[in-house]
């Protein structure tokens, strides 16, 4: 692989180059495959509804999740389960990652059809009985960037976080900041107001609004590395194409601010659920 361009230092152009083989090697114990994008989503439903169970047995009086809302289509799984099987929520948290921020610095409206916490509503709140929806759904406030990390410590901690992983490597938004690789001080960053990269805004666009840059906001509000990290169980979730650069550079690359999602390497109880084609190479063909 060519190392003439910024970033590709010897590490992180071996890594690019492993093949599939050698992944599933290296990381059997805590990846887990799946032929489609929808088993994987149906994968996540029900491992989310078996993590709150499992939390609650084991001692917890309260489940505290982080939750992204990219994938989708859990969120509808989830709440048919709850209903059908009469399953409560009350006694579990949600926090959710991030949402979209006008020029203003406010929450998007609720009816922009970009609005993450429109979507936790209409697929999930909606979908449940009051008597069967969670005790609470957080969404990070601009207004109040310490709610966050105030609830997670009286709720005694953050027990499971899920996380896709963005084009530049973010969890949440936690996009690389220009000239702050150090990976101790990116763990360390909280909930927060942040600028989107380009990346982000270009890779959201195709994904969610056709390629139209123009629609993508320029600034969000983000859970941070610190309270993504401190939860006692991470679980990354990976579903697209263009994933498959970055779950090696998150599991083998440099530990690096430059590429947040490699933190996860510092992380004692982490695993992997890819659809089976992000595991194919990352080495350029044109097409």
């Amino acid at each position: 692989m060519n190392q003439d361009y910024e970033g590709f230092d010897a590490l992180t152009a071996k890594v690019l180059s492993m093949d599939a083989a050698e992944i599933r090697q290296r990381c059997a114990s805590q990846l887990i495959e799946h032929p489609s994008n929808e088993h994987m989503i149906q994968a996540l439903a029900e491992r989310m509804l078996a993590d709150y169970q499992d939390t609650l047995k084991s001692g917890r009086a309260h489940c505290v999740m982080i939750v992204p809302v990219g994938p989708v289509g859990q969120y509808d799984i989830i709440a048919e389960y709850c209903v059908r099987e009469k399953l409560s929520l009350d006694r579990l948290t949600l926090i959710a990652m991030d949402e979209y921020l006008t020029a203003a610095g406010d929450w998007i409206s609720i009816d922009d059809p970009l609005s993450f916490r429109a979507h936790l509503d209409r697929h999930l709140l909606e979908k449940l009985p009051a008597d069967l929806r969670p005790a609470e759904l957080v969404v990070p406030d601009p207004t109040d960037l310490g709610y966050i990390p105030r609830l997670i410590e009286e709720k005694g901690g953050v027990d499971i976080c899920y996380a896709g992983v963005g084009i530049t490597g973010h969890l949440a938004f936690n996009d690389p900041v220009p000239g702050r690789d150090d990976p101790i001080w990116f763990s360390q960053l909280p909930t927060r107001v942040v600028q989107l990269t380009p990346e982000t805004r270009l890779i959201n666009s195709v994904t969610a609004s056709g390629g139209n840059t123009l629609r993508i906001p320029f600034q969000a509000v983000t859970v941070g590395m610190a309270e993504i990290l401190s939860s006692r169980l991470l679980r990354i979730w990976m579903n697209r194409d263009w994933q498959r650069a970055a779950i090696r550079r998150l599991l083998f690359g440099p530990v690096t601010g430059a590429f947040p999602a490699s933190l996860v390497q510092t992380h004692s109880n982490v695993t992997i659920d890819a659809v089976a084609s992000v595991l194919d190479s990352a080495e350029p063909g044109l097409r």
